[in-house]
């Protein structure tokens, strides 16, 4: 390989030196041209350059923290300042309660036999925000959708469409307490115009009208048995609150206490997967009354078939238990069906035994010779000339029938019901005739007259007993016989049965007690005895009473019964009518006990102003004394009578 050669070394041009060929003197070296790029030649474009952009990142920055310092802000007061208020908005429009309904208690009869019950039934509910024109799609939804369930539901087309018009509601109650039946009718519509949906998409909007509506479980009173007994039971009005009768009076003990439920709901469907809140309800607790259903069956049917047979306004039975107070049957006729409210006459759905007040005539005059022969007045033996009228202050009295002078003994009074002799025996109570009216004043009093019964029963009449000293002329002789003063009719068997129960008197009972919730039966209270005249004078009377039943001369022979010893009253009285405020008509009665020697049932019968046939006591409501008492004998097993009727004397022979 041939040696490199030395590097050659560089010797200045003098032609190029720029000074004549003279050697240039040193100087400062000049600076490096700058390198050349692509475009950078002459004739490239002027390179354009991008200004500093911190101030721009500077002023997005400042705008950015303004912005979320605005979120932040907002925030603080929707989570920290406003919370509970925002959170209350959120959820009411998402959360929806309702009340749980209870479950009303039964109404029984003695024997558990059930009076008034409850069944399944359904609330029909709507949500109205499902029905405005931006969810539904249709302008007049709410008005379409009233028309569908107006004829399910038999109400008002107009009413439910206003129900419908409420969307800021998301809860409208349509229709409470509906059968099964009408719901299925609702589900069926429903079910028709999805099909139909489905086939046709113009019909799309049918769907959506009622897809707002729904139901709740519900119940709905129930009386098994009709009209049976409707005056006692009352009714349960369309609030689900009892109406009248023992529904009434027993209202909260019957009714529970209801629950509510907050769930969550999105569509009108209740959202399964949130939580929700449930206060259960308490159900109701059973009642248990002192009727027994056959013997209220009995009363009620024969004392409708007499008051229609006579023509009459309306009538009333009372079947009581001598020995304990306790209400067996209390019929009216006519009545009403508590199942169907609409159809029923608003003049019958009362209790009428209780709450209509009457003059009750002669089955009065019992208390008359209580109060006579207790204070020892006369005796059933004595004597007492009956004319055939009598002149006592401005009037003249006289007896159901024209009659020659009678000679008759105080029993033959009470048997023949003879109001003149009545007003005589009763003038023995005090040397005065104001005297006399006190104490026979004093006896009405403690048998119940003026007085509640002790039933407690909504809407019942105490009856009318103006004090002595009110009494009018006339009233001082006609209150001995049974007019110028009222009563009802529980109050009448209430009299009889004090007899029957050796001078004491029981306040009735309807009430035998409840059953509440835990199934434990508490029995109502025991009812106040009051002594109303002694032993002694209560089986005389029991003694004259049989002699209105079993003597040829009595008033009362309708009434026998063969086996059993029977001690009745008839009662014929003037009737003062409602509406005319007069004196016009009849009010029929019948009251006594049996076995008069061993007394264990009370009947009272009254019939309101009969029209058609015979308008005596004896002989419209005697009848009806028979059938109601022989078919509680033989229903409460009471067995026929040993012994044989004493026969008290009923008249004498002038001279004796």
């Amino acid at each position: 390989m041939p040696p490199k050669e030395p590097p050659r070394r560089r010797v200045p041009n003098p032609a190029r030196s720029g000074n004549g060929g003279r050697p240039r003197t040193p100087s400062r070296p000049a600076a490096r041209p700058a390198p050349r790029r692509p475009g950078n030649g002459p004739g490239a474009a002027r390179r354009i350059q991008l200004g500093n952009p911190r101030p721009r990142l500077r002023l997005v920055g400042l705008g950015l923290s303004l912005v979320m310092l605005v979120f932040v802000v907002r925030l603080l007061q929707v989570q920290a300042v406003d919370a509970s208020a925002y959170a209350a908005k959120a959820e009411k429009s998402r959360y929806l309660s309702h009340t749980i309904a209870a479950e009303r208690g039964q109404i029984t009869d003695r024997s558990g036999v059930a009076l008034a019950t409850s069944d399944d039934a359904y609330d029909i509910t709507a949500d109205p925000s499902m029905f405005t024109p931006d969810f539904s799609k249709v302008p007049d939804a709410p008005e379409q959708a009233a028309a569908l369930l107006a004829p399910i539901l038999g109400t008002d087309t107009a009413e439910l469409a206003g129900k419908l018009k409420t969307p800021k509601s998301r809860y409208a109650v349509l229709a409470r307490r509906q059968t099964p039946q009408v719901w299925n009718q609702i589900k069926d519509l429903k079910r028709v115009l999805a099909e139909k949906a489905s086939k046709e998409k113009s019909a799309e909007g049918s769907v959506s009208v009622l897809a707002g509506v729904f139901q709740e479980p519900s119940s709905k009173r129930v009386y098994p048995n009709g009209d049976l007994a409707a005056g006692i039971l009352g009714y349960v009005n369309a609030a689900g609150r009892g109406g009248g009768g023992i529904e009434s009076m027993l209202d909260k003990e019957l009714a529970g206490k209801d629950g509510k439920v907050t769930y969550a709901q999105s569509g009108g469907r209740r959202v399964p997967t949130a939580t929700s809140r449930e206060t259960p309800a308490v159900p109701g607790s059973d009642i248990e009354l002192t009727i027994d259903r056959d013997i209220q069956w009995a009363a009620q049917q024969a004392i409708a078939d007499q008051v229609k047979e006579s023509k009459a306004d309306r009538g009333y039975v009372v079947v009581q238990n001598t020995r304990t107070g306790e209400v067996l049957a209390m019929a009216n006729a006519p009545g009403f069906d508590p199942n169907n409210l609409a159809q029923a006459n608003a003049a019958a759905m009362g209790n009428a035994a209780l709450q209509d007040v009457y003059e009750p005539g002669s089955t009065a005059k019992v208390m008359s010779m209580a109060a006579v022969l207790e204070e020892e007045a006369a005796t059933p033996g004595t004597h007492v000339v009956v004319p055939n009228r009598l002149h006592r202050g401005d009037r003249l009295f006289k007896d159901d029938i024209d009659h020659p002078t009678w000679y008759l003994t105080l029993n033959g009074v009470l048997a023949k019901s003879s109001n003149i002799g009545t007003i005589l025996a009763t003038g023995q109570l005090g040397k005065t005739q104001p005297e006399a009216n006190e104490v026979l004043h004093s006896y009405l009093e403690k048998f119940g007259m003026g007085q509640p019964t002790g039933l407690g029963y909504p809407g019942e009449t105490r009856g009318i007993l103006a004090e002595p000293k009110d009494w009018s002329t006339s009233q001082q002789y006609t209150i001995p016989f049974g007019q110028g003063l009222s009563l009802n009719a529980v109050q009448a068997a209430s009299v009889y049965s004090t007899i029957a129960n050796g001078g004491v008197r029981i306040d009735p009972t309807l009430i035998r007690g409840t059953n509440g919730p835990d199934n434990r039966f508490t029995a109502a209270p025991a009812p106040q005895k009051t002594r109303v005249v002694s032993e002694k004078t209560a089986k005389t009377l029991a003694t004259m009473l049989e002699s209105v039943v079993a003597d040829v001369e009595g008033t009362g022979t309708k009434a026998q019964i063969p086996g059993y010893r029977i001690a009745g009253k008839t009662g014929t009285a003037n009737r003062v009518d409602p509406k005319l405020g007069v004196y016009k008509g009849y009010t029929a009665s019948f009251a006594g006990f049996a076995p008069a020697d061993d007394p264990q049932i009370t009947v009272y019968c009254a019939i309101q102003n009969p029209t058609s046939g015979s308008y005596f006591g004896g002989q419209i409501c005697g009848p009806i004394y028979k059938k109601v008492m022989e078919f509680a004998l033989k229903t409460l097993r009471v067995e026929p009578t040993g012994s044989k009727p004493a026969r008290l004397p009923v008249s004498f022979k002038p001279g004796e």
